[in-house]
């Protein structure tokens, strides 16, 4: 089970749900379980009003703006990755966060409420400004400004649950500071998100292949849902298990074992029955690895098997997408042309709400021009 909180469930009018991904390169498992899955899992379950996914090129942009290319290119790939793994264009509004210019102006008006210390105390932010090598003054203002950036995403949809990642939490709690402190000054305006994370643990932080904290395109640990069924068992054979587990015979740790942390995240108890019947469940597997006399080269065939259920599918489909690419960009246009109305209708009220509505404030208007007559 997905995570919701309780107050969301009675009190909220709508159900609108949004996320997205930066498109630096294909997607991986990591993106699958943390969030793609969950989010094939809402759009088929109903119980919603509205689904925004979104690929967040502008954002992919600010660390990028020398290699532009690169994000041009991946947009299709995840595109492609989006529609093998079910979203269905019928059911979700898939779009390009660069074709909807309102972004922009929400996330200009939203600077004014966030201060630069507070940008660099997020978690998110300084993370990701290590991994990337930042430093001092090297950071450009876009990178900085990224939870401002999301801010806009989210609330241009009104967009109330989110699906994401655990590493994301403290974005999605800049958001809402954001959101209180627009209301505050200019009345209840924006919609306050909530962040709806996977209900299995082991899903919420993926670790790489080398047994790595998190999988990372720029690491190069991951598996990708486009890899063929030969690259995902050649990763799955050097994937990083318990180095003190030399011999067969050996007792094994299942803790930090990468191998058991994926099964973790993929593995159902009918797996069993189809793929390695000797035992009856995962516990029952992990109790043998850690008394010793099971090997890791059969954990991980189990391991493949049991990924390949998912993945297979997925790859199939992709190829399908392929054979026709002008269908996937006019599947992405129609998205951007219905997310960009409903952008415009929230600033719209953005404006109203900050009195920058000049043309359209009929009142402002008739009292500027009585006080010019008298």
């Amino acid at each position: 089970m997905h995570h919701i909180p309780f107050y969301y469930t009675t009190m909220a009018k709508e159900k609108i749900i949004l996320t997205g991904d930066r498109p630096t390169g294909r997607l991986h498992i990591g993106h699958y379980v943390g969030s793609l899955q969950c989010r094939v899992e809402l759009q088929n379950a109903g119980g919603y009003d509205k689904l925004y996914v979104f690929i967040a090129d502008a954002q992919a942009l600010t660390d990028n703006m020398e290699n532009p290319e690169k994000v041009r290119q991946n947009v299709i790939e995840v595109a492609l990755d989006y529609l093998a793994c079910g979203l269905d264009p019928t059911k979700s509004t898939l779009f390009i966060q660069s074709q909807i210019p309102e972004l922009c102006e929400l996330t200009f008006y939203y600077m004014d409420l966030v201060s630069v210390s507070r940008l660099q105390r997020n978690p998110t932010v300084k993370t990701e400004i290590q991994m990337r090598g930042f430093e001092g003054e090297s950071i450009p203002v876009g990178f900085l400004t990224y939870p401002v950036s999301q801010a806009a995403d989210i609330t241009a949809f009104r967009a109330n649950i989110v699906p994401v990642g655990e590493d994301q939490e403290p974005m999605i709690e800049q958001t809402r500071e954001i959101v209180r402190r627009f209301n505050h000054i200019y009345g209840p305006t924006l919609v306050e998100p909530e962040i709806l994370l996977p209900g299995n643990a082991a899903c919420l932080r993926l670790p790489g292949t080398d047994g790595k904290a998190k999988m990372s395109k720029s690491l190069g640990n991951c598996i990708y849902l486009s890899d063929s069924a030969d690259e995902v068992w050649q990763k799955i054979r050097g994937m990083y298990t318990d180095p003190g587990h030399l011999r067969v015979q050996d007792p094994g740790k299942v803790e930090g074992n990468t191998v058991f942390t994926y099964l973790d995240a993929f593995c159902r108890p009918e797996h069993f029955g189809r793929y390695l019947p000797e035992y009856p469940d995962l516990d029952e597997l992990k109790a043998h690895y850690r008394r010793g006399g099971l090997g890791d080269v059969k954990v991980k065939k189990f391991l493949y098997a049991v990924m390949e259920e998912t993945l297979a599918p997925i790859r199939e489909r992709r190829t399908e997408f392929e054979q026709d690419i002008p269908g996937v960009y006019d599947i992405l246009k129609a998205g951007c042309e219905q997310a960009r109305e409903a952008a415009a209708a929230t600033l719209d009220d953005v404006r109203r709400a900050m009195k920058i509505n000049y043309f359209d404030d009929l009142e402002l208007i008739e009292e500027q021009a009585k006080k010019f007559r008298k």
